[in-house]
């Protein structure tokens, strides 16, 4: 992968973290400018629930911005863009629409297939 490529996904991903931490920062403001004890028991839960319902979004970003993290330090180590599985080159496709991609399209299925044989 050429220098210039790595430059273009260390952009996407550097954004897309961005992205995540200003929206985990809107949350926290919005928590707490929008917490109120309402004497209604029934808006208390709605609103308990959409609180519950933002946190485990962030959650699930907070795992993100993680894996970003990760391939970011791979590609500070010219790691990035290859398979952790097979060790083949990722398709610059497969990047483009899943940067944080670790594996090639192939073993990624591979995977798949199998949890859902014992999960399924």
């Amino acid at each position: 992968m050429s220098d210039s490529q790595m430059d273009h996904f260390r952009d996407i991903l550097m954004k897309w973290r961005q992205e995540l931490m200003e929206e985990v920062d809107r949350t926290v403001g919005h928590m707490r400018d929008e917490a109120a004890n309402f004497p209604d028991p029934a808006d208390r839960a709605t609103q308990e629930e959409e609180f519950s319902i933002e946190l485990r979004t962030r959650d699930r970003e907070r795992k993100l911005i993680k894996k970003i993290d990760q391939t970011i330090d791979r590609l500070d180590q010219n790691d990035f863009g290859y398979c952790d599985t097979c060790g083949v080159e990722i398709g610059l496709r497969r990047l483009e629409a899943r940067p944080t991609a670790s594996q090639c399209v192939d073993c990624k299925s591979l995977d798949e297939i199998k949890e859902k044989q014992l999960h399924g």
